[in-house]
C-alpha cells in the first residue's frame, strides 16, 4: 500500500500560508497598560499570552495543557480564556487588544475571546 503524507504536508503549508498571510495583513500591537491577547492554535493545544510589543516582553500566559483535560475542544478553550483573564489580574491588566494570529473568529478561537471577557478582561 502506498502511503500518501506528502499531499497532507503539502496542505497544511498552504493553511499554514494563508493563514500567515492574514496575520502578516492586519497589523495588531500592545503597550503595558493595554497588551495584546495573541492566540495561536496547534493541534493539540491552544496558546494564549498577553504581550507588551513595546518592550518586546511577555506578561502573561496560558494554554490548554494547565487545564489538564482529555478533550481539546471549544469548551476547553474557553476555560484557557478565563485562566489568562485571571493572570492578566494578577499582573493588573484590565483592557487588552485581541490578536486572533490569522484565525477565523469562530470555534476555539471565539470560545478563547468569550472565556477572556467572561474572566473580565475588556477588548
Amino acid at each position: 500500500m502506498a502511503e500518501q503524507p506528502r499531499a497532507e504536508k503539502v496542505n497544511m503549508k498552504i493553511m499554514n500560508s494563508s493563514r500567515l498571510k492574514k496575520k502578516r495583513r492586519v497589523l495588531v500591537s500592545g503597550t503595558k497598560k493595554i497588551p495584546r491577547l495573541a492566540v495561536f492554535k496547534s493541534a493539540k493545544i491552544i496558546y494564549a499570552s498577553l504581550i507588551d510589543d513595546v518592550n518586546g516582553v511577555t506578561l502573561a500566559a496560558a494554554d490548554s495543557r494547565e487545564i489538564k483535560s482529555k478533550k481539546q475542544d471549544q469548551s476547553t478553550a474557553g476555560k484557557v480564556g478565563e485562566l489568562i483573564a485571571k493572570k492578566g489580574k494578577d499582573v493588573k491588566v484590565a483592557t487588552v487588544v485581541f490578536d486572533r494570529g490569522g484565525y477565523k473568529y469562530h470555534g476555539k478561537v471565539k470560545s478563547l475571546a468569550d472565556g477572556a471577557r467572561k474572566g473580565g478582561l475588556k477588548f
